[in-house]
């Protein structure tokens, strides 16, 4: 008890109730519902955002006892000593950053669960993505074995993901739980969605489910396991192992998929499919890529390029790009009055096992996945 009583006294015996001030009309922020942990009701501080920005620079240069404890006492940082430092640094703060602590920088806990009431009047984000840099916001866990392929349909709140084990999981976006595990019988190849409409990628079929009128079909046709999927002109297209394209149109509300034609040409398998520009674009572990026309259904060209497996395409504007095993991520081009495409430029990066390729905010990302 001594000891307590002793460090109370050092460096404020000359405070005495002759020199104490009264605090000012203005109050301080409260420094804790700036970080939304302020738990009192009410509380002596203010819940105020609209305040000058130098209050808030102010009160978290003192600790965070002395503010709520010593409210019109001035703190060491006050003493001729520092006054200089502390004038400067305010200096360089207000100079730096001209907009106060914003208390959205939190998620509301309520908004998480589906039960907040504030609406737009919520001083806490109400969106799961704030910013301009990517950040993680959960890591879901549950599958056995590799995660082959994911998806998330347009307006659900539910994101599926595929895997090796022969599972896929039905996650919920608002809270990060998995709502539904469903064994599907066989190694998850690939997973894309369309609509309402989400396909899987197995061992010799695919499956497609309707997530609005729960619906779900078993779509035979492809030989081994299905390793790519792309949807485009209300056609479904799937890369199988034997290096064969199958292409299903949409038929009647009986039987939504209808054999249109099988696209050969690949010696091996295909495992990466994109569209744009009226034509689909093939990858396969031939390291070649084809070019068809998506009202012909016809290859009209071959890419040689890639020394290794095609893992990855992505068209942009009027570019395709294309990622390789060999390490290599090479920009075709078109170069000739017949449209033909041609490499434009190749970069090498170092290591790298796959790069998967993305649209985002009108601009180009690229995901490495590099190699033990």
């Amino acid at each position: 008890m001594a000891i307590k009583t002793a460090r109370s006294t050092v460096g404020w015996q000359q405070n005495s109730a002759a020199h104490y001030k009264a605090p000012t009309s203005r109050r301080r922020v409260c420094t804790f519902w700036l970080a939304g942990k302020c738990n009192r009701n009410p509380c002596r501080f203010s819940h105020d955002a609209s305040l000058p920005g130098n209050i808030y620079h102010r009160a978290a240069k003192q600790s965070s006892h002395m503010a709520e404890d010593f409210p019109g006492r001035k703190g060491p940082e006050s003493s001729p000593v520092n006054s200089a430092s502390s004038t400067s640094g305010e200096r360089s703060e207000s100079s730096t950053n001209n907009n106060p602590l914003k208390p959205q920088e939190k998620l509301c806990n309520f908004w998480i669960t589906g039960n907040c009431v504030k609406g737009d009047a919520c001083p806490f984000l109400h969106s799961w993505f704030h910013g301009v840099d990517f950040a993680m916001l959960a890591k879901l866990e549950g599958p056995k074995k590799g995660v082959s392929g994911i998806a998330l349909p347009s307006g659900s709140t539910k994101l599926y993901s595929g895997s090796k084990d022969g599972t896929a999981r039905i996650w919920d976006c608002h809270t990060g739980q998995c709502d539904q595990v469903i064994n599907l019988g066989g190694e998850v190849g690939c997973f894309t969605c369309e609509g309402p409409w989400v396909f899987v990628g197995l061992p010799n079929t695919v499956k497609a489910y309707n997530i609005q009128n729960g619906a779900s079909y078993n779509i035979s046709g492809p030989v081994g396991q299905v390793h790519a999927l792309e949807v485009a002109n209300d056609m479904l297209f799937a890369g199988a192992q034997d290096g064969t394209i199958l292409v299903w149109k949409g038929g009647s509300e009986a039987d939504p998929f209808q054999m249109a034609a099988p696209l050969r040409g690949h010696t091996k398998g295909v495992v990466s499919l994109t569209v744009g520009r009226d034509r689909l674009y093939s990858g396969s572990i031939d390291r070649t890529i084809r070019v068809w026309d998506l009202h012909t259904l016809e290859c009209v060209q071959e890419l040689v390029g890639h020394t290794d497996v095609v893992m990855s395409l992505l068209c942009w504007d009027q570019y395709l790009i294309s990622c390789s095993l060999d390490a290599t991520i090479k920009v075709w081009g078109v170069a000739t009055e017949g449209g033909s495409l041609e490499v434009g430029f190749t970069h090498h990066e170092d290591h790298v096992c796959c790069l998967l390729f993305f649209l985002s905010f009108f601009s180009l990302v690229w995901i490495r996945v590099f190699c033990g």
